[in-house]
């Protein structure tokens, strides 16, 4: 096998982009502290819709024209993985600590292959339980400071966590049938305007406040910018540029930055069995990935969206 670079290779633009996604937690953590989860992914969502407004209108005329199964995909990824998903996320940090909930979100491989399958009415081998099994043990490892001890709060932000895990992972299945009639800009400008409206309809039903303090305005925009817009917009592109196998990789520096950042910036401290549970999770993931990439014989039958959900899709459907 040749090791020469392709031709314009952007592997490291996939880096970056994991990066920025791993650094949100210096600011989605402070801001989950002090104001609602639904206020805070509000105004992150009004920002990025204001962002992207250019691409909203021929975006609307091109649902318009899509199929039914279009238009309910892009449904369930503006309300559901672009809105509850980042609701649940941010509540997540409120509860628990600000590294957990990120590197929880490394099992959207596994969810996201699972979804496929079942989406798409094929049928899971054995072989991924080989994958799930040491990824879902060190979740649990990983969830909680002594495993064997579950406390309220350590449970909730682990189950907000995957739950957010989940939608995003539903996200990227869906968002990958929809890419057939519906362009990036396209997806991108509706799944941020369909939160928003989500989002506003949400906080009139449950009487959320969504005013926040001038303080958090400059959080809430760095926010959107960077782990946001940013960092979604640099991963697509460095996508068509950078052999699969090799993305999968680079995007490890999402986990890792996150455990830079919670331990140095924000006083986070893994005990023993939490960075055994970081090592599983991420060894398994990464096994899989590089097992659907290589084998002949892949874990589910479903090559074209499982297989490319785990070769760089997981968190496009993030931000």
């Amino acid at each position: 096998m040749s090791t020469t670079r392709p031709t314009g290779d952007r592997t490291w633009l996939v880096a970056v982009a994991a990066t920025l996604w791993g650094i949100s937690s210096l600011w989605r953590g402070p801001l989950a502290r002090e104001y609602p989860s639904l206020a805070i992914v509000f105004w992150e969502h009004a920002v990025l819709t204001l962002l992207t407004a250019w691409w909203l209108v021929p975006a609307l005329r091109r649902l318009a024209g899509s199929s039914a199964r279009t238009q309910l995909s892009v449904l369930v990824i503006g309300a559901g993985s672009s809105a509850l998903a980042t609701v649940m996320f941010t509540a997540a940090f409120r509860l628990g600590d600000p590294i957990t909930p990120q590197v929880l979100q490394k099992l959207q491989p596994l969810i996201a292959i699972a979804l496929a399958a079942v989406l798409l009415g094929e049928r899971l081998r054995r072989t991924y339980l080989w994958f799930a099994a040491p990824a879902l043990v060190g979740a649990w490892l990983l969830a909680f400071p002594d495993p064997t001890s579950v406390g309220v709060s350590s449970a909730q932000a682990a189950l907000l966590a995957l739950g957010s895990a989940a939608l995003w992972a539903a996200g990227t299945v869906l968002g990958r049938a929809a890419s057939a009639e519906l362009g990036f800009a396209d997806l991108t400008s509706l799944r941020f305007a369909l939160g928003l409206v989500t989002l506003s309809i949400t906080a009139m039903v449950t009487s959320t406040p969504l005013a926040v303090g001038s303080d958090a305005a400059v959080n809430i925009l760095l926010l959107a910018l960077f782990p946001g817009l940013l960092a979604l917009v640099l991963y697509y592109r460095a996508l068509g540029h950078t052999p699969a196998s090799r993305a999968t990789i680079a995007e490890l520096a999402f986990p890792v930055s996150a455990v830079v950042v919670g331990i140095v910036a924000l006083g986070a401290r893994p005990t023993a069995s939490q960075w055994g549970g970081f090592v599983l999770v991420l060894g398994a993931v990464l096994a899989l990935a590089l097992h659907e990439q290589r084998s002949t014989r892949p874990a589910v039958a479903v090559p074209d969206d499982a297989r490319e959900a785990l070769g760089g899709e997981s968190r496009a459907s993030v931000r």
